[in-house]
């Protein structure tokens, strides 16, 4: 019997001759409905590296991406493009488009200059989840649509105390995969498959009973996030006439780092 050799990360980065590079999805990419679509989450991170490959002597502290249209599992390229240069404030559109050259999803970044530390700076101090007191549990919904390996298996979790993986409001740790099998990742690159799971964190129906898909992700960071365990506050507003909203905190195990709206399309199915 032959065992399964399982992915080592969401995606695979293939160097070309000329320098450019593709991307291709691991089965721990795809999505939950679409078994040929990408997961968004590892794809944004794949945005925000290029951004800040873009910008290396500045901060990335924005990131919106609009989803124009399913991202394939067949790979895709990205493409950063500066601006706004500028010592203190700088921007990048940043372009994922598919193999053939149409354009799948577009990425607008800000970055801020980052300064030594200033004592005098007043910071705000709040209290933290215990990672260590959380309980470990399923996914937010333990299976796709199309029964395919996929995202939901290169993911671990852990729910604080009172909370769990029904639907409404929720509160969750979570721990991914590297996002790249062959390269490095910053921390803003590893919160971006939590930050696109508001949807599904804080979901009001579940994934047999309605779709709710997001058309965009915008991603604020006031810090960067350290270590692998990110943590989601998440709450959507789904309304009757089909079109809602996913807005969620995000933590390290150090406190919070920032938030991730979503914009959702809600159907029935």
């Amino acid at each position: 019997m032959s065992s399964t050799v399982l992915p080592t990360g969401f995606i695979e980065i293939e160097t070309q001759v000329d320098g450019s590079e593709i991307l291709r999805p691991t089965a721990f990419c795809r999505g939950p409905w679409d078994p040929d679509s990408c997961h968004a989450g590892p794809p944004t991170g794949a945005l925000a590296r290029a951004a800040e490959q873009a910008l290396p002597d500045l901060q990335l502290v924005r990131l919106t991406t609009e989803i124009l249209r399913p991202i394939p599992m067949a790979g895709f390229t990205v493409t950063a493009e500066v601006t706004k240069p500028g010592r203190t404030v700088a921007t990048c559109v940043i372009e994922l488009r598919d193999l053939n050259g149409v354009l799948i999803a577009v990425g607008h970044s800000a970055h801020l200059a980052s300064r030594r530390p200033e004592p005098t700076i007043p910071t705000t101090s709040t209290s933290t989840v215990s990672l260590n007191e959380s309980m470990p549990g399923p996914f937010v919904f333990e299976t796709a649509r199309h029964g395919s390996l996929g995202f939901i298996d290169g993911v671990e979790t852990r729910y604080p105390a009172g909370e769990n993986n029904t639907v409404g409001p929720t509160s969750i740790w979570l721990r991914t995969v590297p996002i790249f099998t062959n390269a490095s990742s910053s921390g803003f690159q590893r919160i971006c498959p939590l930050a696109d799971c508001g949807n599904a964190i804080s979901r009001n129906g579940e994934p047999h009973e309605f779709g709710f898909l997001n058309t965009d992700l915008s991603i604020h960071l006031h810090r960067e996030p350290r270590g692998e365990w990110f943590r989601s506050e998440a709450v959507s507003h789904w309304n009757a006439d089909g079109i809602g909203m996913s807005d969620a905190l995000l933590f390290d195990e150090d406190g919070p780092v920032g938030r991730a709206v979503q914009s959702l399309v809600i159907s029935p199915t």
